[in-house]
């Protein structure tokens, strides 16, 4: 089939997926909303969970459909569905998210995101996260802090409100640390100490940590890597993308980085920063592992 039309077809049966699923989203989030009787809204939200699950099942159904790939899949053999995780991967392309729901959904809880509160605004989509009860989160930089102290430690109360729901319920949060998709003008911007990676932020992932205030049971470290190249999301709807390796170790969350303030606590920022730079040279390791065996 020619690149164009499996790209047409695999476009289509993305968008049908996204309105037919988000309907079932909205109508029942309805429900939850107007009927304020705790042990409903939280059967309710069990069963948005399920819906979303299969969003994500039917996305890896036309994803097998048009596309020709060989999946090359390391992973635990112990993760559970009912558990709290962490997740952290390196980030290289918009495919990477549909990548990372294709390889975990229905071995660990709904994979879901930290968000920034102005994402709630984008078609479709941010009501669908604010349904499926996506931490939205509102962080103030240290500049803004120091002229409005009274702001002091508000973002991480309100995102802690918001994770408030998921202490009852098995939840796994994702984190792109490198806070954006990785090329090599950014790499070189930044002059990143690192090959394959650009530099951690890890003031993100400790604000995330803080949050669930010790509710994690590990962290899942996601490597995803394309032996034939970076891939567009256009590139992968085409089909282009014929190879993709996932290798995905589960790790310990040291008891001594669960608790503490990232933004005043200098002590506690700079352990949490050798903690993730140590994590990234690992990673960095296993992505120059699979570049050495690119031809495998």
């Amino acid at each position: 089939m020619p690149p164009l039309l499996t790209g047409i077809i695999a476009s289509t049966l993305l968008t049908l997926n996204i309105l037919f699923w988000c309907s079932l989203l909205f109508i029942f989030t309805f429900f939850k909303l107007i009927i304020p009787f705790r042990p409903f809204r939280q059967l309710v939200t069990a069963l948005l969970n399920r819906i979303a699950e299969n969003w994500i099942s039917c996305n890896s159904g036309w994803m097998m459909l048009t596309q020709k790939m060989d999946w090359q899949i390391n992973m635990p053999a112990n993760l559970k569905r009912k558990g709290w995780y962490f997740v952290v991967s390196n980030h290289q392309s918009w495919v990477d998210i549909l990548i990372l729901q294709h390889v975990l959904n229905r071995k660990i809880p709904l994979l879901k995101f930290f968000l920034k509160q102005e994402l709630i605004k984008v078609p479709v989509m941010g009501a669908a996260w604010w349904a499926l009860d996506f931490p939205f989160m509102k962080r103030y930089s240290k500049s803004y802090l120091e002229k409005y102290p009274e702001k002091q430690g508000k973002d991480l109360e309100t995102t802690q409100k918001a994770c408030e729901k998921f202490r009852t319920m098995p939840t796994s949060v994702m984190n792109f640390l490198e806070g954006t998709r990785f090329s090599q003008h950014k790499h070189d911007q930044q002059q990143s100490p690192y090959k394959y990676l650009l530099k951690p932020k890890a003031g993100g992932m400790a604000f995330a940590l803080n949050a669930m205030n010790g509710q994690f049971h590990s962290i899942l470290d996601v490597t995803i890597d394309y032996p034939d190249g970076i891939p567009s999301f256009w590139d992968f709807l085409q089909g282009k993308m014929r190879r993709c390796r996932i290798d995905i170790q589960q790790r310990d969350i040291p008891e001594k980085l669960q608790q503490g303030s990232y933004a005043t606590d200098d002590h506690y920022r700079e352990s949490f920063q050798q903690w993730t730079h140590e994590l990234w040279l690992e990673k960095d390791q296993q992505l120059a592992a699979f570049h050495a065996g690119s031809n495998d």
